[in-house]
């Protein structure tokens, strides 16, 4: 269809359907959530479903699913969109074989026969846009032979990011025609639409944080990353040593290869707390499916994390805020935490801190009641976060994403081994990291952050302590502080004259050695 004319279609489509729930559909938050209820209006509107699809023939399937997804869980809006392109994963035809073949040399750059020793060209997985095959390399590199290829299926990645433009093309023009899509900020919307949808096929980002996963864990006993093939990885693949798992729910199969699973639970709680509150760099979607096993002999039972396409971010602030919190959450002081969520700027203002600390207190302490093994610290943490919203507050949704994923990695660790303890586990790690955050390390590690500063300043000290004398002097207009300023002059003339001195006898003693060295 001529791109006008798609761009007419929607646009009908869109005023038929979109001024009236626009205002019907108008919170004043969760962008993905409300983009969602817009599209399970549409989808619930008789023949909706039918049009959207016969519009956006990539979009249209995807935005069913991830509505119907979210209007039973709207508060999962973000994880649900990458829900939903997993669910209809099945439904797109992947590459052929000659056709992968092709694209695969002309990716690299080179015949495959010359790169690798044998490739199955019959993906081992294909989802939305991407699909997976195995390999084994003529010539290691790093050591690994085996990999796996990761291939984004350029034509179908380029109709998606079409259909997304169209998107914000309407959103453009709605949001000149109406004053409700101006309230609504539209183009915002459709903006984060189109980005939460595109970074899921951005393989360079994805390979920087396998890199970086890789660096934060480098040596961990309890976890191994596959290391990334670089020569090989492009903007349209990603090759990565290939490792031997099994899902972490695969149960029988992780029996049969003797993997013990009460460590491997523990070590599943453990790594994610780390990732998220340690480093502050963790897996945004992470459940069962992107959960995995060594199998192999060398590294049998240790944790192999997958698809590091979705990762977010805390900042120091949020990091330290929700350390400490959950401590002084363990702890049951509810006073400090409700003045943590007030200096944090969680709640107005005007909020009083014994009305916070009650309600924390309230939605807390029957968590404490359950024996230490059935306590869940997901649900603990939830609290901890949300026990703002009756006073019209709310956190960084990047906390309630650390906390989602938290919440997953608890599940899962309790499948494997139900009698697991993840409260005592979970409260054991952050304890470590807030020893760590004010003891010595901390204090070292802030005191390197403000060196850069200080190397600029420290030479300016005594120029600046002249020049606040100066001022004294000015404003006293005593010899004292005269005579003070003179002699301060004095000493960093002699100091600087003493520095070039022996600046100019470090360098003659060193080339008279390097000249006596020659000679000999």
């Amino acid at each position: 269809m001529p791109p006008l004319f798609r761009r007419l279609s929607l646009l009908f489509h869109a005023l038929r359907y979109g001024i009236r729930l626009l205002w019907l559909a108008a919170p004043p938050d969760h962008k993905l959530q409300w983009i969602a209820t817009l599209i399970e209006r549409v989808h619930a509107s008789g023949n909706g479903r039918g049009r959207l699809h016969g519009v956006l023939p990539a979009l249209g399937p995807l935005a069913s699913t991830f509505a119907e997804a979210v209007s039973r869980r709207p508060e999962l809006a973000t994880g649900t969109l990458h829900d939903a392109i997993d669910a209809i994963g099945h439904l797109e035809d992947p590459l052929s074989p000659q056709e992968c073949e092709q694209v695969l040399t002309r990716t690299f750059g080179a015949p495959l026969a010359a790169l690798f020793e044998s490739i199955d060209l019959i993906p081992l997985h294909s989802g939305f846009a991407e699909q997976t095959h195995l390999a084994r390399l003529a010539v290691p590199v790093n050591g690994h032979r085996d990999v796996t290829i990761k291939l984004v299926r350029a034509a179908q990645l380029q109709q998606i990011g079409d259909e997304a433009a169209l998107l914000r093309w309407v959103a453009r023009w709605l949001e000149k025609l109406s004053s409700s899509a101006r309230r609504l900020h539209l183009r915002e919307l459709a903006e984060s639409f189109t980005q939460e949808v595109l970074r899921r096929f951005d393989l360079r980002a994805e390979a920087a944080n396998l890199s970086q996963t890789g660096h934060h864990f480098d040596g961990d006993a309890r976890i191994v990353v596959p290391d990334v093939i670089w020569e090989l990885s492009t903007i349209h693949t990603l090759t990565i040593q290939r490792i031997d798992t099994l899902s972490a729910a695969d149960l029988p199969g992780l029996v049969a290869h003797r993997v013990k699973l009460a460590p491997l639970a523990a070590h599943i709680v453990e790594v994610v707390t780390q990732q998220a509150f340690e480093h502050g760099f963790f897996h945004a979607t992470l459940d069962a499916r992107r959960v995995r096993v060594s199998i192999e002999p060398d590294t049998l039972g240790r944790l192999v994390l997958a698809e590091f396409a979705i990762m977010s971010t805390l900042s120091s602030p949020e990091r330290e805020f929700f350390v400490h919190g959950a401590t002084a959450l363990f702890d049951q002081d509810y006073g400090r935490l409700a003045d943590m969520h007030r200096d944090a700027g969680h709640v107005p203002t005007s909020t009083r801190t014994e009305s916070l600390e009650a309600e924390l207190r309230m939605r807390s302490e029957a968590h404490f009641a359950d024996q230490p093994h059935e306590r869940s610290a997901g649900a603990l943490f939830h609290h901890l976060l949300h026990a703002v919203h009756p006073f019209e507050g709310a956190v960084p949704q990047r906390l309630a994403t650390a906390q989602r994923s938290f919440s997953q990695a608890e599940t899962l660790a309790r499948a494997l081994h139900p009698g697991l303890d993840t409260w005592n586990i979970a409260r054991g790690v952050l304890s470590d990291i807030a020893k760590r955050d004010v003891g010595t390390h901390g204090w070292i590690k802030r005191v390197s952050k403000e060196l850069p500063h200080l190397a600029h300043m420290l030479p300016r000290l005594p120029q600046l302590a002249v020049r606040y004398l100066q001022h004294q002097h000015d404003s006293a207009g005593t010899k004292q502080h005269a005579q003070l300023v003179h002699d301060l002059i004095r000493e960093q003339r002699r100091t600087r004259a003493l520095l070039w001195a022996c600046a100019i006898t470090g360098m003659l003693v060193g080339a008279i050695v390097a000249v006596l060295n020659y000679w000999a």
